[in-house]
């Protein structure tokens, strides 16, 4: 199974998702190509509600521990509850172009 595989289903499983985008962007850094280091993660959960970025992040982050801690290097996480999402109209930013290295 993949790590991106492995995150999504930590996912399904630890949270009640109502949208999840998990994008694979470990080509945008300077890491050997196939890499699954980079990800970004759209989350749109019910399990959000009244809590503070610091504490989605930190909730993300529990669910993920062993990946973390066995190569992959960052998130960007993108967490909303449904009202949120919605303003946002379903979107997420883009990210940044990696600046370290030789990219």
């Amino acid at each position: 199974m993949t790590v991106q595989a492995q995150i999504e289903q930590k996912l399904k499983n630890g949270l009640a998702l109502s949208h999840v985008e998990i994008t694979n962007e470990s080509h945008m850094h300077n890491v050997p190509a196939g890499s699954e280091s980079h990800f970004k993660l759209v989350l749109v959960a019910s399990e959000f509600n009244g809590l503070s970025l610091v504490k989605r992040h930190q909730l993300i982050y529990k669910i993920l521990a062993d990946e973390l801690q066995n190569g992959v290097h960052a998130l960007a996480l993108h967490t909303n509850t449904a009202e949120e999402w919605q303003k946002k109209q379903q979107t997420a930013p883009d990210s940044p172009l990696c600046h370290g290295g030789s990219k």
